[in-house]
């Protein structure tokens, strides 16, 4: 018997539903029947008891599910333990992350070090034109990255920050003085251009190609990092939306940040290639599941 279908036995046995069953796996109810009826056939014997109304463990059924739960629970006992066997040898996870993100991000790095001691996270700062390219190089284990992240080679794991947006527009800007802005606004000026190497439909999450009322929002001149989108700006040459926390830890005489009233809030989640996972990589992303996101 194959572990998924083990799965799907003790499920049912649990459930004793098949239709609730199919839905706790996320596999079609028919899939649940097959697995079943192989299994019987294969011993020779019924499993379940089913009419219209409701389904039954048969005897050998009953304990066959005490059989195999108590196997089951031996291999993820000793699977934790080989993963936190892992985990005590010590491993600096590299964590990539936008601007000050780090500074917020300080309760899930000290929860990781206080669970696993010898292991550690080192921050690397990353930027719109090599989020993607450091991940798939491998330069980092992890990126904190906004969403929606839709990269088949990439896992999008739990969202880690969460907050509003803000334009960047220069100190004599005319939208300087009117204490907010909004996605229309775009459309009368340029945004920074940040190169080919992003996906666009990331971009565009954060920096959309078009205002709600469907204007175009100009783009360039080009900019790769966080700090020459501020240069341009302050030159006048551009206005640019980032994420609140821009405004939290920078304040240029030359620049000033707006509320964007109107724009979605934005969520930040852990991303690292799929063939790079590993119990340190699992185990930040648990981490960040029990604490939550943290509010910007």
């Amino acid at each position: 018997m194959e572990l998924r279908d083990i799965e799907i036995f003790l499920t049912l046995a649990e459930e004793l539903h098949f239709g609730r069953t199919a839905e706790r796996l996320h596999v079609s109810q028919a899939r649940v029947s097959q697995v079943i009826s192989r299994q019987e056939r294969r011993l020779g014997v019924a499993l379940f008891d089913r009419t219209s109304r409701r389904v039954s463990l048969t005897p050998v059924g009953r304990r066959l599910r005490e059989d195999l739960q108590q196997a089951l629970d031996l291999l993820q006992e000793g699977l934790a333990r080989a993963e936190a066997a892992g985990l005590s040898g010590g491993r600096t996870l590299r964590l990539g992350v936008f601007g000050h993100a780090g500074h917020e991000l300080r309760p899930l790095v000290d929860m990781f070090r206080t669970r696993h001691p010898g292991s550690d996270v080192q921050f690397n700062e990353i930027t719109g034109s090599d989020a993607f390219a450091s991940l798939r190089a491998g330069v980092n284990d992890i990126n904190v990255l906004w969403l929606p992240v839709v990269e088949a080679d990439l896992t999008v794991g739990p969202t880690v920050l969460t907050g509003s947006r803000v334009l960047a527009v220069s100190a004599d800007h005319p939208l300087a003085e009117r204490g907010s802005a909004s996605l229309e606004d775009l459309a009368d000026d340029h945004v920074a251009d940040l190169g080919p190497d992003a996906p666009e439909y990331w971009v565009a999450a954060m920096v959309p190609m078009r205002t709600p009322s469907g204007r175009r929002i100009p783009r360039g001149p080009a900019a790769r990092t966080f700090h020459e989108v501020l240069s341009l700006v302050a030159a006048g040459q551009c206005v640019h939306p980032l994420g609140e926390i821009a405004a939290r830890y920078n304040n240029p005489p030359d620049i000033v940040f707006l509320p964007m009233r109107d724009a979605p809030d934005l969520q930040w989640a852990l991303t690292w290639r799929s063939t790079a996972d590993s119990p340190a990589i699992r185990a930040l992303a648990q981490i960040a599941v029990d604490l939550g996101p943290i509010a910007l």
